[in-house]
């Protein structure tokens, strides 16, 4: 399972703990629920990746700025397929509205910042020390693009 790879093998999410099917299915299920896509990419049978988007932060005041999740497996990296899900996330949110979308990205993820620049997002922040995996702190990076 991708998620679970990016959890348990990279520093691409501060998340230790890996999702049972039943995590992914409800985290699918909230995301329509919100009005909010969750997209996969298949090629040849086999899924390739998936994207997904939700609320930046609570607040009603934030209703229009999101916050996305874009993980390949890595057999297909390079091949076009996050650039197709991120297209395609975008034009979702584009059409219900929103503004723009936030990309959070640890600070040592130079190929998710390189392909995040690559579409357009630009970075607007940087935390110190803000996330804690594996016995180590990192860096995060907040990438924005309007829509």
């Amino acid at each position: 399972m991708i998620w679970n790879h990016i959890i348990r093998d990279t520093f691409a999410t501060f998340n230790d703990r890996e999702k049972s099917l039943s995590d992914i299915r409800e985290a699918i299920a909230a995301r329509r629920a919100d009005g909010h896509a969750f997209l996969v990419a298949e090629c040849a049978g086999r899924v390739a990746g998936f994207a997904t988007y939700a609320r930046f932060r609570s607040g009603p005041g934030y209703r229009h700025t999101m916050e996305h999740t874009i993980h390949l497996d890595v057999l297909f990296r390079g091949r076009g397929a996050g650039r197709a899900l991120m297209a395609a996330l975008e034009d979702h949110a584009r059409a219900r509205g929103m503004r723009s979308m936030i990309a959070a990205i640890t600070g040592v993820n130079d190929a998710g910042r390189a392909f995040h620049a690559a579409l357009g997002y630009e970075q607007v922040a940087r935390i110190p020390q803000a996330g804690f995996k594996a016995g180590r702190w990192f860096d995060l990076i907040l990438m924005q693009k309007f829509l």
